[in-house]
């Protein structure tokens, strides 16, 4: 059986869906690997370390064709999945919630498509959850950028000329990506704050040294985790706390997302007025609309000398470290496919399997598609 790892394709993609160390554990497997050449230039992973591992370096797509299972970090587009045979199995960053008529054709395709986005908040899947691990490098990065923009220094300093006062951070949403954010701020001496509709983070925030900050509002955790949407009465009890709060702070990080919505707006440009200028607002948001109604993707807005960082795919800004941990994500995957004789055994009844599963036998079989 042959594994397939197409060089990314999508724009400002770094990443890799493969290291030398998940190849050497797929050729223990029996199993055979087909690295695209220069697929893991940019994340530092050359032709000749896959190659060292037992990867087969094939100078494009056409070498994918008898490829049983394919991997990668972006949907891959229309040209190279009609180099794969048709029955293929796809696997990663497929982006479900993404662009529709795309995902329709690569159904179509007669591949068997596994969206990781979509994998289930249960013990067993954490292995292979893409969206931690990058999450978590996200939320470090945005940190280190806000603090690259940021005019002042973070922590507070003593000198015979005066004190520096320590900056002020204020991490919205506190999740993976929020809480390594407050981890990262606090190390580098700032004062830091967090807020989440979710009461249960409380105790979380204020493990790692921060301010829980939190309105008299019902709690919005869904049975899974996740975040809901508040309901019109508590938004704007929230928005009046967040409103006070930011106009007291130096760096505002945004994190909140909801699963197949828009992201929610939680910096209004009235609040981005109020704070001081030389202040920096991270929006992690920014592909999915922003939580922050000025922000732009891949770009540095400042208004009211307030510099917005839109950066899109800031784990891939660290693709050195994002490329080996979503590529063991994967590999775990790949293990609920294979059987142990190196053969393709898939379980659809399996919860992992089916809660991945967007597409087989040529259309979209996901429940979130029948909305």
């Amino acid at each position: 059986m042959k594994i397939a790892i197409p060089a990314e394709s999508h724009p400002g993609e770094s990443r890799v869906a493969a290291s030398p160390d998940t190849v050497k554990a797929y050729a223990k497997k029996g199993l055979k690997v087909a690295v695209q050449s220069g697929a893991g230039a940019k994340a530092f992973i050359g032709d000749e370390a896959f190659a060292a591992a037992g990867a087969e370096i094939v100078t494009g797509p056409d070498g994918f064709g008898d490829a049983d299972i394919i991997l990668t970090v972006r949907r891959p587009g229309e040209a190279l999945v009609k180099t794969f045979k048709k029955g293929a199995l796809i696997a990663g960053g497929l982006e479900p919630y993404g662009e529709r008529d795309g995902l329709d054709s690569l159904a179509k395709s007669g591949a068997t498509l596994f969206a990781m986005e979509l994998m289930p908040r249960i013990t067993r899947a954490q292995a292979m959850d893409i969206l931690s691990s990058q999450a978590n490098l996200a939320g470090y990065k945005a940190v280190i950028d806000a603090a690259a923009h940021f005019g002042r220094a973070f922590p507070m300093m003593m000198t015979a000329a005066g004190t520096v006062p320590a900056a002020k951070v204020f991490i919205m949403g506190v999740g993976v990506a929020g809480l390594q954010a407050i981890a990262t701020a606090r190390r580098l001496g700032a004062i830091v704050s967090a807020t989440d509709v979710r009461k249960a983070t409380e105790e979380q925030v204020k493990s790692l040294g921060a301010k829980f900050v939190f309105a008299d509002v019902a709690d919005a955790a869904t049975a899974g985790g996740y975040a809901k949407e508040l309901s019109a009465e508590d938004k704007q009890k929230q928005a009046a706390l967040i409103a006070q709060h930011v106009k007291t702070q130096d760096v505002v990080i945004t994190t909140a997302l909801i699963p197949g919505r828009p992201a929610p707006v939680l910096v209004t440009q009235e609040m981005v007025e109020s704070m001081k200028p030389g202040s920096v607002i991270v929006d992690l948001a920014v592909e999915r609309g922003g939580n922050c109604p000025l922000s732009r993707a891949d770009e540095i807005v400042v208004h009211h000398g307030v510099s917005i960082i839109g950066t899109v795919n800031l784990a891939g800004k660290l693709a050195g470290n994002a490329s080996p941990l979503f590529a063991k994500n994967l590999a775990n995957f790949v293990d609920l496919l294979v059987a142990k004789d190196g053969t393709l055994k898939v379980d659809f009844d399996d919860e992992i399997i089916k809660g991945t599963l967007i597409a087989k036998d040529g259309a979209l079989v996901h429940p979130i598609f029948k909305a």
